[in-house]
């Protein structure tokens, strides 16, 4: 039997954030600056206790995705994984750099979608001569040019849509030993859907770890071997994908 490798561990992992709002609008400066010598929280300031005594191992060449009411904590956790949050309590330990969707491969909307990926492909940890010699399949894969050549044009003439199936692309244009994606599946036609499929397969093939989060239970069946089902913060189920989504889909009378 095959040494299974793991490639993340979550340990009793806490996290909680505070959420700043004026019932008055922003606020001025100076009463900002006023509270924060006088360590007064600002008005409206809330705690938010998004993830809650969460523990997992996550292990080489799984898919694993992660569903949930919105709230549920999904994107948060992600974010702990990814090192953008560190956990108020708890523990997590990675092997590798976690690569997330979307901030590795932070595009600037005012240069062209051409020089997006280069930037985008150096960010996620490629060397300039492997951006030139998958350039072309990135643009191909994401058919960002499929109805004009928008490559050459500024990212914020793009859609939404547009955007997300860049960022796939390029992320996607190299192995990971762990790789987060926050619902960049939904965007695209069903053509797009199907190759991003295809492409999450060949990434577990290379020996890598993929977590996905989508509000799409037939994404997750779809794509995943595994998943989580976070419910205001606290693990809920952790399976295989077809029986988390199921007693998922019976808890909230919902079926796709």
């Amino acid at each position: 039997m095959a040494e299974r490798i793991p490639t993340v561990v979550a340990d009793g992992v806490h996290i909680s954030y505070t959420v700043h709002g004026t019932r008055g609008g922003r606020g001025s400066a100076p009463s900002a600056l006023s509270r924060i010598v006088s360590r007064r929280a600002a008005p409206g300031a809330r705690q938010v206790h998004a993830v809650r005594g969460v523990s997992f191992a996550a292990y080489k060449g799984e898919t694993i995705g992660l569903i949930g009411s919105n709230g549920s904590g999904k994107s948060t956790l992600l974010k702990a994984v990814a090192g953008l949050l560190p956990p108020t309590r708890g523990r997590i330990f990675t092997r590798g750099r976690p690569s997330l969707l979307g901030v590795d491969a932070a595009l600037i909307s005012d240069l062209t979608g051409e020089r997006n990926v280069v930037l985008g492909g150096l960010a996620t940890g490629m060397s300039r001569e492997q951006v030139r010699e998958r350039y072309d399949g990135i643009v191909e894969f994401s058919g960002i040019n499929d109805k004009g050549d928008f490559i050459s044009l500024p990212m914020r003439t793009y859609s939404s849509g547009m955007g997300a199936r860049l960022r796939f692309s390029i992320a996607a244009a190299r192995s990971h030993e762990v790789l987060l994606i926050d619902e960049a599946l939904s965007t695209g036609d069903a053509t797009f859907q199907r190759r991003s499929r295809e492409r999450i397969a060949e990434l577990r093939a290379e020996a890598g770890t993929v977590f996905l989060v989508s509000h799409s239970d037939r994404t997750i069946t779809e794509t995943c071997d595994r998943a989580l089902w976070l419910e205001s913060g606290t693990l809920r189920m952790d399976g295989p994908a077809a029986e988390v989504v199921a007693a998922y889909e019976a808890f909230t009378g919902r079926k796709e």
